[in-house]
């Protein structure tokens, strides 16, 4: 994972040294793994070009449901998802129905996977 400061002038690449090399798990039957550390949560992070979004939706497109797909999609690259090949895609595309199947579920919306059709 690495971190981008932006500015102005021009854009400064910054590596994350991991602080925690080696990670012991000592659990007992039902128990679920805990984060040593707050970090250990953050998976990395997802810039939308929210602008170049809102241009490209076309007139019968809600900008808002175009969001939730886009950050969908996201996510699912920061959980390790790719589109390369066709059987990664299929992984990923799957991921993305069940998701959005879900938001679409609780909230009466008919959102698609913005990877549909790629292969």
């Amino acid at each position: 994972m690495s971190l981008v400061i932006r500015n102005l002038q021009r854009v400064v690449p910054i590596r994350r040294v991991p602080l925690r090399k080696k990670i012991e798990i000592n659990l007992k039957a039902g128990e679920f793994p805990q984060p040593a550390f707050p970090d250990d949560y953050n998976l990395g992070d997802i810039f939308l070009g929210v602008e170049f979004i809102f241009q490209q939706c076309k007139e019968d497109e809600d900008y808002n449901d175009i969001l939730t797909v886009t950050a969908t999609h996201g996510l699912c690259h920061l959980l390790g998802f790719t589109h390369s090949t066709e059987a990664e895609w299929q992984k990923m595309h799957q991921k993305e129905k069940l998701v959005l199947d879900e938001l679409n579920l609780r909230t009466g919306t008919s959102l698609q996977p913005l990877s549909r059709g790629l292969f």
